[in-house]
């Protein structure tokens, strides 16, 4: 293949307890991570949660004030950028606009000490593989956003990293090019096997990306693991909420089974599966995605739970449609249906059940609370006695 040339060693990547405060902010904060030889990784989050902060302290823009940063068993803190087997594809991709795009990928291998037959070499496989030989001699201002981006990524990649750092670089692509560019970037790293760090806000296409997912907040790591297990076992309600749509509940646990059920506060009984230990008594939330329930105009399910209600809003969403059922005054669950017919569609106003299984309702682990602890908060409160 082509693009064999560009392979070299990837890169196991570790940051141990990382720290990195400016001022009074914790941009991040005792981050730890284990990155795969080969691995597609994310970082997932929203604005200010630490990821880019995160990227530019493996890349070397950015010094920790506690930890320790490795890259194949060598330990990297106190490198300079330059000294790293690293490389950042940026936002904005940082293309010389003077330069061509064959100068341009050849601009990643000008302070390489390579001889100038290597140089060529790598010049000429970095173009094949981003598949960009016949546009060589044009200018970025002469270049598709989904061109300038390959670009980038070439001249990241002639020199050969054992690691590739992304920084949202799909962000000011318009909708279906960024899709289209999630396909191409993931058969590109599969292609030439280096290892992937990737920072993005946007849920889907960490999903659609990644081996594995990182989800970040407020500087810290919440949870690390595939797009299956961070979207069906969610280890937090914040994680459950920031992955996709979620409908929550909150009750007390009158059975901790299994399975483990729920009595909602508005007096109908959940059952559901934990993704931790949980103990009768403890108030807790579940958390049950849209596309898991089941919306009929007709009795006969047999899911273990059903909750009959008003559907308020309908939603046309292309390939699906989305319902708000009103099952109470304060309390509308949404659920999602493939659109096959729109003649089909349930109406608004029409009376439903809500079916879904237990096994897709899941007791959120950092959401239980004791409910004599909280009378007993409550009583000391109203005495003054402070908490």
């Amino acid at each position: 293949m082509a693009e064999v040339g560009l392979r070299g060693a990837a890169g196991e990547l570790g940051l141990d307890s990382v720290s990195r405060t400016f001022g009074e902010v914790h941009a991040v904060d005792g981050v730890s991570l284990e990155v795969a030889p080969g691995e597609f990784f994310s970082l997932l989050g929203p604005s200010g949660c630490g990821k880019t902060t995160t990227l530019r302290l493996i890349a070397g823009f950015e010094l920790p004030d506690s930890g320790r940063i490795s890259l194949s068993g060598s330990d990297i803190t106190d490198q300079p950028p330059n000294r790293r087997r690293v490389n950042t594809v940026f936002q904005h991709y940082a293309l010389f606009p003077h330069m061509t795009v064959e100068n341009n990928v050849a601009y990643g291998l000008k302070y390489e000490s390579l001889d100038k037959e290597e140089k060529q070499t790598r010049l000429e496989r970095g173009l094949s593989t981003v598949r960009l030989q016949e546009l060589r001699a044009r200018f970025p201002r002469e270049l598709s956003g989904g061109q300038q981006q390959r670009v980038a990524l070439a001249r990241a990649l002639v020199k050969e990293p054992a690691v590739l750092l992304l920084d949202e670089p799909l962000a000011a692509l318009d909708l279906k090019l960024r899709k289209a560019m999630q396909v191409e970037l993931k058969k590109l790293q599969e292609r030439v096997g280096i290892t992937f760090v990737y920072v993005t806000h946007d849920q889907e296409e960490a999903l659609t990306l990644s081996d594995r997912v990182a989800v970040m907040n407020e500087g810290r790591v919440l949870q690390v693991g595939t797009p299956s297990a961070i979207y069906e076992r969610p280890a937090s309600r914040f994680v459950a909420d920031f992955i996709g749509d979620t409908n929550f509940f909150e009750g007390v646990v009158e059975g901790a089974g299994p399975p483990i059920i729920v009595r909602e506060k508005r007096g109908f009984l959940l059952h559901c599966v934990a993704n931790a230990k949980v103990e009768a008594g403890s108030r807790v939330t579940v958390a049950v995605r849209p596309e898991q329930l089941t919306v009929a105009s007709t009795p006969g399910g047999t899911e273990e739970n059903v909750i009959d209600g008003v559907i308020s809003r309908r939603t046309y969403l292309g390939d699906l449609i989305q319902y708000h059922v009103a099952v109470a005054d304060d309390l509308e669950i949404r659920a999602q249906q493939q659109n096959r017919f729109e003649r089909d569609a349930l109406e608004t106003g029409e009376r439903v059940r809500l079916e879904w299984s237990r096994h897709v309702s899941l007791v959120i682990a950092d959401e239980q609370r004791s409910v004599a602890d909280e009378e007993a908060r409550r009583l000391v409160e109203v005495e003054g006695l402070g908490v």
